[in-house]
């Protein structure tokens, strides 16, 4: 897969992260491989928060600023332009 590809199948779903991380172009595409991983750690705290008691409104408001992280990241990636997400764009995981 080239680098736009592989930015736009890493923001698909987990799944599809885990295969353009896998068999895409990880040098070209690092930060959007970095970005959705991101929103994918995002996702997954909003859904850990909804199961504890009294913590609904944060795993709401969690979940949309992710959902909105992964519309802007997409397009971004659709773009190809290196723009990171707001607030947490800055965050490096991957080297």
């Amino acid at each position: 897969m080239d680098k736009k590809t592989t930015g736009i199948v890493s923001y698909i779903t987990f799944i599809g992260w885990i295969v353009a991380y896998c068999a895409g172009d990880r040098a070209g595409a690092k930060f959007h491989l970095n970005q959705s991983l991101i929103v994918w750690i995002m996702i997954l705290i909003a859904y850990v928060a909804r199961r504890i008691p009294f913590m609904g409104l944060v795993a709401g408001v969690v979940g949309l600023f992710a959902f909105v992280c992964w519309i802007i990241g997409l397009i971004n990636a659709c773009k190809e332009i290196e723009t990171p997400i707001p607030l947490v764009g800055n965050i490096k995981i991957l080297n």
